[in-house]
């Protein structure tokens, strides 16, 4: 069985969204959920599914102890789903290429720091952009900049407000998040 590493800073519902699915399949078992908020949302998550979690400080995050931590999960991918941090340059050279992430418009448009939730949508309705989506994006050393491996589309409406667009936004997400996942995993075997 794979065993996945989810890194989240907010509510969780992508990391909902992919813990029920490879609850339901079978295929994956989430082994850690590490935050940087001791208050995230995710972390109820992980206490209600019995899913051991790391919180971790701008310290510990960028000591060897967390690749340790890791590594000892022996994960097929680490799964940024709403992470904020920048991973540090150690852990993407240590899990080279099973790092992804998943964010909340049609890269290149829309990324790098502070482009997050409602900064991103603001953004893509202030540019008066017809359509908007997610990407699924390996993660290397610049924010969102890895290669992609998905995207997909929805409409953005001319009197749409940034809740409207997250709403489309997060169907998206949690659509093809977890099937992506598991065409990743099943290409691993």
């Amino acid at each position: 069985m794979h065993s996945l590493v989810i890194f989240a800073s907010g509510a969780g519902t992508n990391a909902a969204a992919i813990i029920a699915h490879f609850k339901n399949n079978g295929n994956a078992e989430i082994s850690l959920i590490v935050s940087n908020r001791a208050e995230a949302g995710v972390l109820e998550i992980a206490k209600k599914e019995e899913i051991p979690f790391l919180i971790v400080d701008s310290t510990t995050f960028r000591e060897t102890l967390l690749i340790e931590q890791i590594r000892d999960r022996s994960p097929s991918l680490i799964v940024l789903a709403g992470f904020l941090w920048k991973i540090p340059k150690a852990v993407i050279h240590e899990f080279h290429n099973r790092i992804i992430n998943i964010h909340p418009a049609l890269l290149p448009r829309y990324g790098g720091k502070g482009m997050y939730g409602h900064n991103v949508h603001d953004a893509v309705i202030n540019s008066k952009d017809a359509e908007s989506g997610i990407t699924i994006h390996y993660v290397n050393e610049a924010y969102d900049e890895g290669n992609i491996i998905l995207q997909a589309r929805c409409k953005v409406e001319a009197d749409d407000s940034a809740d409207e667009l997250a709403s489309r936004i997060h169907k998206l997400e949690h659509f093809y998040y977890p099937r992506v996942i598991e065409y990743l995993l099943e290409d691993q075997k």
